[in-house]
């Protein structure tokens, strides 16, 4: 299918849609999806599509910007839109227990975060009972968005006891690199890993779809004594991660 024919607005505009500019982006996004938009392709003008569209300029416009701002077209001056190219997917290790900042580094990568909450809390039930909460004990929350070569690629929600980060302020970057300072970076975890549809909330944050593919991690991190240093709930784009474990074969003795 051409380009002219997949913007034929007898097909997909719908005046109960929501607003316009929603229904260009969501139909440029499924022919990306679909192929019919190829990594690096033209697109047409903003004066083409809306004469194919019926669509104002300015409506255009907006559908653009918003294409855009998530990562999936790129403009350059002078020469017009292009579907973005599909970026690399991540490889992350299941057997090493690493920071997110530390995991980017380690493949070149520069990492910012926009951060959502940090500070100290009342506890929900779940983090009473996982972090072994004393009565009247608070619980030190950090929640961020991870963006790493500039796409937004993770939301992780840590939970710590107060005496391991009395301050969570003090997280800027590395959280594991703070713990390190006081001592109580973990040497061990237990992690759960589901496949989920992302809500709208996450979708908004992570820049794709509302119940595009996402990755749910749930990790229980210890010290070496064994108490329980962090919980953390984390969603992860689906489309950027393949999580990998090296496994090797049980000894016979083992096999049963």
């Amino acid at each position: 299918m051409d380009i002219v024919t997949f913007l034929n607005p007898t097909d997909w505009l719908d005046a109960t849609a929501g607003p316009r500019y929603k229904s260009l982006q969501r139909r440029i996004e499924d022919g990306i999806r679909a192929d019919i938009l190829q990594p690096s392709a033209p697109l047409p003008s903003e004066r083409e599509i809306a004469a194919l569209t019926g669509l104002s300029r300015v409506t255009v416009r907006k559908s653009m910007s918003a294409l855009v701002q998530k990562g999936v077209v790129v403009q350059l001056q002078g020469s017009g839109s292009f579907v973005a190219d599909v970026p690399a997917r991540v490889e992350q290790s299941l057997s090493r227990l690493t920071s997110f900042t530390e995991d980017m580094a380690r493949r070149g990568m520069d990492t910012q975060s926009h951060w959502l909450e940090r500070g100290v809390f009342l506890p929900t039930p779940e983090e009473v009972a996982t972090l072994d909460l004393k009565p009247g004990e608070s619980a030190s929350r950090i929640a961020r968005l991870r963006i790493a070569g500039g796409r937004p690629m993770a939301i992780e929600r840590a939970s710590l006891p107060p005496d391991i980060l009395p301050n969570p302020i003090l997280v800027v970057k590395s959280l594991y690199e703070i713990l390190g300072e006081n001592g109580n970076r973990p040497s061990h975890a237990v992690q759960k890993i589901s496949a989920v549809n992302l809500n709208d909330d996450d979708a908004g944050l992570l820049g794709v779809n509302p119940g595009a593919a996402g990755l749910r991690i749930e990790r229980i991190s210890y010290l070496p004594s064994g108490r329980v240093v962090e919980f953390t709930r984390s969603m992860y784009r689906g489309d950027a991660y393949d999580f990998v474990a090296e496994l090797r074969l049980a000894p016979k003795e083992d096999i049963k």
